[in-house]
């Protein structure tokens, strides 16, 4: 059991024949209940700061842990985020690389659908060209022949008749 400055303070001492000085015992049991006392409420004060600082301890403990956590989390989302964002990257350079094609082969389609229309004018410039050139053989041919020579005649002799 432990002692309390009240145990001190009624604690009575039996006397003897050439015992101690009463007034001199008091005065130093009064002194040690004052200094007991300090020591109990200084000793309180330490429990209750103790206490305090267990209580702040488990406090950033739990935060430490929160913390800890948290990274774990945010360097778990961070990889969601670039696995995610390296999907949308390969996503895009195929579709990128789709309308590529697709342009290319639009181009493809509209410079072999030229290069027919192109083909297509020769030969028709061709034709044209070799029809104009029979009719200018004929014509010329048309010309060089001797009916020429038959209106001559014919038309001096109209002039005659008038």
């Amino acid at each position: 059991m432990a002692l309390t400055p009240l145990d001190i303070s009624n604690k009575d001492f039996s006397r003897a024949l050439r015992g101690y000085d009463i007034d001199e015992v008091n005065e130093f049991l009064d002194h040690v209940i004052k200094d007991f006392e300090a020591l109990i409420k200084e000793n309180r004060q330490l429990n209750d700061k103790l206490a305090t600082l267990e209580e702040k301890q488990s406090h950033f403990e739990k935060l430490e842990d929160n913390l800890k956590k948290t990274i774990v989390v945010a360097h778990e989302t961070s990889e969601e985020v670039r696995g995610n964002a390296k999907k949308e990257a390969k996503l895009i350079i195929r579709e990128a690389e789709k309308n590529a094609d697709r342009i290319i082969n639009e181009a493809v389609m509209k410079s072999h659908k030229s290069m027919m229309e192109v083909q297509d004018l020769k030969n028709q410039a061709k034709v044209y060209r070799i029809r104009l050139k029979s009719l200018i053989e004929a014509q010329l041919e048309l010309i060089d022949s001797g009916d020429w020579d038959d209106l001559d005649r014919i038309g001096a002799n109209q002039e005659d008749n008038d």
